[in-house]
């Protein structure tokens, strides 16, 4: 088994492996157009990533390649996304699921692009683009119980940052933009933006951004309400430089982070053992965890 991290630079458009401890580095893809959401399908050696393109025009996409570089392709065409953040693979269903920020959705399409579907729409005129409290950016899937979470980061630092939860599919009857099953789960939140799941243990991840104490931080928080109702989040990690990405491992609990500032993190999943495995690497935004087989 040949365990990679996979990771996006914004800076130079450029796609990258590595080994967990930041050694062996791969370049497998260049000429992204400011790529930021990064996913891995095993089974089918495919990588596929999001490029924000310019936000301020409707010209995202989302490319696939295999992992070591070959049959680049374009399955998401420009305009069919607006500005796509991070991108989630649910292998199972043969979907891909992205949040659109400038776009102020939550989508999603079949593993070879078609079927593309807007699940959740935040705002749909050009005034509403400007409300950054509309815009999507993280997401994560929750397949037992059949949800989607999303985050809608706010302004820099204004303490409006969100983290919603909705079912997978819309109600019947209802719409992208008038689903009534829409949950906050935290708001005030400086700057949310990449969510991970454990799974095993129904614990939701997400990095933030905004300025510290609460900011730049890497937090935690159970899926499920206890009986004496949502605790708090739990700061799990500090210090980074406008955190971006995050990738866990629950089966050597520890997990991944980059920030805008060029490096890549590890830490156990309670925040113990952190180290420090790339600096100045560009400006990374996404980051993917995998374990291919060997050969």
């Amino acid at each position: 088994m040949s365990n990679r991290l996979f990771i996006l630079d914004l800076a130079e458009g450029r796609v990258f492996s590595v080994k967990p401890d930041g050694t062996d580095r791969k370049v497998i893809a260049t000429g992204g157009r400011l790529p930021d959401g990064v996913a891995i399908d095993v089974e089918a050696g495919h990588l596929y990533w999001t490029n924000m393109g310019v936000p301020t025009r409707n010209d995202g996409s989302i490319e696939r390649v295999d992992l070591d570089g070959r049959n680049r392709t374009t399955i998401i065409p420009e305009g069919a996304t607006f500005t796509p953040k991070q991108l989630q693979l649910d292998k199972k269903a043969g979907k891909l699921y992205w949040s659109d920020r400038e776009g102020m959705r939550v989508m999603r399409a079949n593993l070879d692009g078609s079927n593309i579907e807007t699940l959740v729409q935040t705002g749909s005129t050009d005034a509403d683009r400007l409300d950054a409290t509309r815009w999507c950016v993280g997401i994560a899937i929750d397949h037992e119980r059949e949800q989607i979470y999303w985050t809608q980061k706010g302004p820099d630092n204004a303490e409006k940052g969100r983290i919603l939860r909705a079912g997978i599919e819309i109600p019947r009857g209802e719409t992208a933009a008038t689903r009534s099953d829409i949950e906050v789960l935290y708001d005030g939140l400086p700057e949310p933006i990449d969510l991970e799941i454990d799974h095993a243990r129904r614990v939701l991840y997400w990095t933030d951004r905004g300025d510290p104490p609460l900011g730049n931080t890497v937090n935690r928080a159970p899926l499920d309400r206890g009986r004496s109702g949502r605790p708090a989040p739990e700061i799990v990690f500090r210090h980074l430089m406008e955190g971006i990405g995050i990738a866990l491992d629950p089966a050597h609990e520890r997990m991944f982070m980059t920030d805008l500032g060029g490096s890549v993190y590890s830490a156990g999943l309670d925040g113990s053992k952190p180290s420090a495995l790339l600096y100045w690497q560009g400006n990374l935004s996404g980051i993917a965890y995998a374990e291919l087989p060997s050969g």
